[in-house]
């Protein structure tokens, strides 16, 4: 797999891994966990160098497997995670706190989880509306100083926010979502970005895996699969939304790959500095993301799924009214 740079020299794969679902919301968990260390460190073998995790995704639980799965491969990886909810008691309250000695806080007790001296990128997860981003900013940019941060990045932000942090310390890279079916950073966030030399990495790329073509109206969800409070994942708005799918799916019938792969191969062309992070439980998925990266789109290709994407639009929201509160800010 070949390498892409985001912002401030951070070079990682072309296509890196969301762990998230190895921990939460996407129905029952796991049960074998070494299956999941297994899966991480195959990925690893595949050339993927760029992990994705979070505190609040457990909470704890997922860090500690990524830090147990990559600790003997520590020197090939680089390692994402974030701050920026309160947890309580284990469990997440749902408030956001991105006060600067939470920051501290969340950075130590991340360091032993993942087994690390050093956090390559640490995420402001959600803009924390009660604390001055520049206060945010300063915080991380103490965290770098004192050795245990290389570099910060934001989530799910807006633009003058992002001016607003970058202008305190240099930003890395913005992760928000981003593919076929989700359109909204392409109006501000992404001209920003390219302005400011940010990089910019986008989960779900897949839709949620809308957009492998694996999800339909006979798909039935399974208690606590976060897609069940996501309206666009309404059976009626699943109905509506499979023409776009059924569009990508035609094109990589031509192509002899998969919608996936298009819906992947689709992100990476849009800019040299996007870095896609699937995430999967499967190693075959692995090995399919992966060769994404070899699958090249023509320029009247990428305009058709474009314009089909436009053409055909998107019913339902990609998340619930109090999540969608959250983003953009």
């Amino acid at each position: 797999m070949h390498t892409r740079t985001l912002g401030q020299g951070l070079e990682v794969s072309a296509i890196g891994m969301g762990c998230m679902g190895m921990s939460q919301s996407y129905g029952p968990n796991p049960g074998d966990r070494n299956e999941m260390i297994a899966v991480l460190r195959g990925a690893v073998e595949r050339g993927v160098t760029f992990f994705d995790t979070a505190e609040v995704y457990g909470p704890h639980a997922n860090e500690e497997l990524v830090g147990e799965a990559l600790a003997p491969l520590r020197e090939q990886v680089v390692l994402a995670t974030k701050f920026g909810w309160r947890i309580e008691n284990g469990a997440s309250t749902g408030m956001l706190d991105s006060r600067p000695e939470q920051i501290k806080r969340v950075a130590d007790a991340s360091l032993r989880r993942l087994r690390t001296d050093v956090i390559d990128l640490f995420y402001q997860h959600r803009v924390d509306p009660d604390v001055p981003v520049e206060d945010v900013a300063g915080a991380v940019g103490e965290l770098v100083q004192a050795g245990k941060v290389r570099h910060f990045g934001l989530s799910e932000a807006g633009a003058a926010t992002i001016r607003r942090a970058h202008a305190v310390h240099p930003v890395t890279a913005v992760q928000s979502e981003y593919s076929l079916w989700t359109r909204d950073p392409e109006p501000e966030v992404l001209p920003t970005l390219a302005e400011l030399g940010i990089g910019f990495v986008p989960f779900s790329p897949l839709g949620k895996g809308f957009l492998t073509g694996t999800v339909d109206t006979t798909t039935a969800f399974t208690p606590g699969d976060i897609r069940t409070t996501i309206p666009r994942f309404t059976e009626a708005n699943r109905t509506a939304n499979r023409t776009l799918v059924e569009h990508v799916a035609a094109l990589a019938r031509t192509k002899d790959t998969t919608p996936g792969q298009i819906a992947l191969a689709w992100l990476l062309a849009q800019q040299p500095w996007i870095v896609p992070i699937p995430g999967t439980r499967r190693i075959s998925r692995v090995d399919e993301n992966a060769a994404a990266t070899a699958v090249a789109l023509s320029a009247d290709e990428k305009a058709d799924l474009d314009q089909a994407a436009t053409r055909i639009g998107i019913h339902g929201d990609r998340y619930n009214p109090q999540h969608m509160s959250l983003v953009g800010r």
